[in-house]
């Protein structure tokens, strides 16, 4: 596994293994629903609920897997639960944000915690939290990535039929109420639906890693373009081109792939961020 500096060939090389391959699949399904779902996140300001929310999933595998149940049921049932705490605050927290922040905050120590005190009372503590906290594009069998396309689907056709009123409400939640829209229903629903999001691509991404997904490549697409079609579309090209190049370093290097993922995602950031300022700089 050495590069060449020839792509065609390195790319011809790295997917004679199917295993690559499987990983390419898996993570453009990934990158696709984290970029719709976490554009969504960030316009509405909720990048600290789900940072806690992908956090979440950790003690919920860790738990699934010392009662020797599958650590998809953990992810799925601490992340709705989490959810439906956050969904519970009164709308009048929301607003100022203080109410709906100390509640998440909380979850978010009482989680981590809960997470270490699982993991220490199953034997197998450093594999596996390795394992919960990064997750492993490499270690993915067929049928993880058929429930990953179905749910995936599922997802984003619920995101499609709330799409247009959540916009509505996300950018002014007043006028929204008063043209008839049930804000209320649209806040559970969405975090539901980011709960979901979360538990099902951990189980891919790691706890870790998933948040990274969610947050940078629709925040760097929002920095680019206030558009919605335009930057659910730029969203998920910057997800997909993320993760397929970090898919790609990874393989012919020896470090991990959520270093890469990692570096890559901000360093596109940070450029959109830095870009107008250079050419203010540069036009004066």
């Amino acid at each position: 596994m050495s590069f060449s500096w020839n792509l065609l060939l390195d790319i011809q090389d790295m997917w004679s293994y199917p295993y690559m391959v499987t990983a390419y699949r898996a993570g453009t399904v990934v990158a696709v629903l984290a970029a719709l779902v976490g554009w969504f996140m960030v316009l509405r300001r909720q990048t600290f609920a789900g940072h806690t929310l992908s956090l979440v999933g950790f003690p919920g595998a860790a738990a699934a897997v010392w009662l020797g149940l599958g650590a998809a049921t953990g992810y799925f049932a601490f992340c709705l639960a989490a959810a439906v705490v956050f969904a519970a605050v009164p709308a009048r927290g929301r607003s100022g944000d203080s109410g709906e922040s100390a509640v998440i905050g909380t979850v978010q120590a009482f989680a981590l915690a809960a997470g270490m005190l699982f993991v220490s009372l199953f034997k197998g503590f450093l594999n596996s939290t390795t394992s919960l906290l990064f997750g492993s594009f490499l270690g993915i069998t067929d049928g993880q990535v058929l429930a990953l396309v179905v749910f995936a689907a599922l997802a984003l056709l619920v995101l499609a039929v709330i799409g247009r009123p959540l916009l509505f409400t996300s950018i002014d939640r007043d006028v929204a109420r008063a043209h008839g829209v049930r804000t209320r229903a649209l806040d559970v629903a969405f975090l539901l639906l980011l709960g979901a999001s979360a538990a099902e691509v951990s189980q891919i991404t790691g706890a870790l890693l998933v948040f990274a997904l969610l947050v940078l490549p629709p925040a760097t697409a929002q920095r680019i373009t206030a558009r919605p079609a335009a930057g659910l579309l730029l969203s998920v090209v910057l997800g997909l081109l993320v993760v397929w190049v970090a898919l790609f370093v990874a393989y012919y290097s020896p470090y991990p792939i959520g270093f890469w993922l990692t570096t890559f995602a901000f360093g596109l950031y940070a450029l959109a961020v830095a870009g107008p300022a250079v050419r203010r700089v540069v036009a004066a």
